[in-house]
């Protein structure tokens, strides 16, 4: 039985500005590093939680810069500022920092949050459901090689409605978190959106795994409205070119359906 997320271990500890990732932000890549997906739902909350203003605000953009390795087990600072006030959108920028050093940068676009009648046909262009979570099937996958803790295999969980780890090329995901962003707290529709939409290079990879790295050094999440539900849907594909770059995109859902668009750049070179 999986215990529940208010139970689960968080992804990260913290006292005040303070985070330490936790062994359930571990990445793929290296056992000593975060997987993007924890840091993007940490600064996904740092932006939702900066200085309001009054106002109702909507998060309908993240940027996430990861500059530098984010180490796990290491005490992490994290300080936001509002770079761009106002009442209809203002700017939310954030620093994640290991002592001096810069590994995460986040910017957040917010737009305020009213009732705004508009006719049908404005909404997103229609596009074929994803099956939904229940019918996707659940798939475990230790991405690492090494049989360690992980946030691929350990806080979250994937459904593939098409797809799967094991085959090259697109692919379509239902995601939930199951550890919480840190205790006590259930995760925004925001935070599992950024921890979702990390995974677009990865589930919809099409180099061989053993053969090549495809990184993302970013992450850019655009959100039409608030995500709604614990599951996050990804309609996702990777595109790579000979110079050594590509390009992971994702169109992204919730129960009432579409909802935004992830992108990331890749790096990508030989093992």
């Amino acid at each position: 039985m999986m215990t529940p997320i208010s139970e689960a271990t968080p992804l990260f500890d913290h006292k005040g500005s303070t985070y330490t990732a936790t062994e359930m932000a571990r990445g793929p890549w290296d056992p000593r590093h975060c997987h993007g997906g924890p840091v993007g739902a940490l600064l996904a909350r740092a932006a939702e939680q900066a200085d309001d203003g009054g106002v109702d605000w909507h998060v309908a953009r993240l940027t996430i810069e990861l500059t530098r390795p984010v180490p796990v087990l290491t005490p992490l600072e994290l300080k936001v500022v509002v770079e761009r006030p106002g009442r209809k959108v203002s700017l939310v920028g954030g620093v994640l920092r290991d002592g001096d050093t810069e590994v995460a940068i986040v910017r957040a676009l917010r737009i305020r949050s009213a009732d705004v009648a508009l006719p049908i046909e404005t909404d997103l262009p229609h596009e074929d459901p994803m099956a939904s979570p229940e019918s996707a099937t659940w798939v475990q996958h230790d991405m690492t090689g090494m049989g360690l803790v992980a946030f691929h295999s350990h806080a979250c969980e994937h459904r593939f409605a098409k797809g799967t780890w094991d085959e090259p090329g697109p692919a379509e995901v239902w995601i939930r978190l199951t550890s919480p962003v840190v205790a006590d707290e259930m995760p925004s529709g925001t935070q599992s959106a950024a921890a979702a939409a990390d995974f677009g290079n990865g589930v919809s990879g099409a180099l061989p795994y053993d053969k090549f790295i495809f990184i993302n050094p970013d992450l850019t999440v655009y959100l039409t409205r608030p995500v709604q539900g614990e599951w996050v849907g990804m309609r996702s594909a990777s595109h790579y070119s000979s110079v050594g770059s590509g390009l992971a995109e994702s169109a992204l859902f919730d129960a009432n359906g579409r909802v935004g668009r992830s992108c990331q750049s890749l790096f990508v070179d030989p093992r």
